[in-house]
């Protein structure tokens, strides 16, 4: 007999997070920082199933976890934290606990905090902009020990205003200490992908392999999208599109329809198929839009293209 779908916990707000787990209650309302190993010395540990079930944590959080023997399932993905990396999530993302999972031993970090937290401040629109908070967990951030020993002390920081009392500035300091913790984690993700050139070199060959082979394919195709490349490559989209845009200065979008205009002109060219039916070929399915495209990638319609080249 088929097992009942388990029901996602919304966890809405930090404390609803630390409860849950039975982590300490937060002092601030909208931001907790979490010592995993003093926590799990002064923590009192539920043995619960519903620990087991997949939540849904409605906040952002940064962590850094070692030593914890079995995975983490995030998305659906699995997340082996032994090494010691650090990990990103947004609002809105599944995380679920192995059964299995032995954390006597874990160490490390972890910052929560809430959306509200940023509203009001630039940080807020900014924080959309860093692609690690969608990245698949398996892209995850490799530090070395210079970098973890500066976030360390900006950790230190952060902690210290965290454990004072609320005051009417006390928000304007913690998020322009996190803007400068991401700002941070930002640049160590480009070295990250400059230090690991020989992988995304290799990535990059096979984005480019599986762009020129959907074209090749016999008879009209969907238009490519990011998701399906991404989804080839076993990556992310976020990934995909940073790790691009850091060796060539393209995002994967720009590069698909870089593709889409080349075999657009070979077909306006060397074909005479119509100005809809070359927009069939390629897989849009109005006709209009290829043109407002093509035009916007080339300062011509495909008529007028296909004329200048008499």
């Amino acid at each position: 007999m088929k097992q009942p779908t388990k029901a996602f916990r919304v966890l809405a707000t930090v404390t609803d997070y630390t409860r849950f787990y039975g982590l300490p209650a937060p002092t601030h309302p909208l931001l907790t920082l979490i010592d995993l190993a003093r926590a799990r010395e002064q923590a009192h540990v539920r043995e619960s199933p519903e620990l087991l079930d997949p939540v849904v944590p409605q906040l952002y959080t940064i962590f850094l976890k070692r030593n914890l023997n079995g995975p983490l399932y995030y998305g659906h993905q699995s997340y082996d934290f032994r090494e010691g990396v650090l990990g990103f999530s947004a609002p809105g993302q599944v995380f679920q606990v192995d059964a299995a999972l032995d954390a006597s031993q874990v160490s490390g970090w972890m910052l929560v905090f809430h959306p509200d937290l940023l509203r009001r401040y630039p940080l807020g629109k900014k924080i959309a902009g860093y692609g690690f908070f969608t990245y698949e967990v398996h892209e995850a951030l490799h530090l070395s020990a210079q970098e973890e020993g500066l976030l360390d002390s900006l950790l230190h920081g952060l902690r210290t205003e965290v454990e004072r009392p609320v005051d009417a500035f006390s928000q304007d300091v913690l998020v322009s200490q996190l803007d400068v913790l991401l700002t941070y984690a930002n640049r160590f993700y480009h070295r990250q992908f400059l230090t690991r050139r020989g992988a995304e070199h290799d990535l990059l060959t096979r984005f480019e392999g599986l762009l020129r082979s959907y074209f090749v394919q016999p008879g009209p195709q969907p238009l490519p999208t990011v998701q399906y490349f991404a989804d080839a490559l076993h990556v992310s989209p976020a990934y995909l599109s940073d790790m691009l845009r850091s060796l060539t200065g393209l995002t994967s979008q720009q590069h698909i329809h870089h593709s889409l205009i080349e075999q657009a002109k070979q077909l306006l060219l060397t074909t005479s198929l119509s100005i809809n039916e070359t927009a069939f070929q390629l897989g849009f399915e109005y006709p209009q839009y290829f043109s407002r495209l093509f035009k916007s990638k080339t300062g011509l319609s495909p008529a007028a293209f296909r004329f200048s080249a008499q």
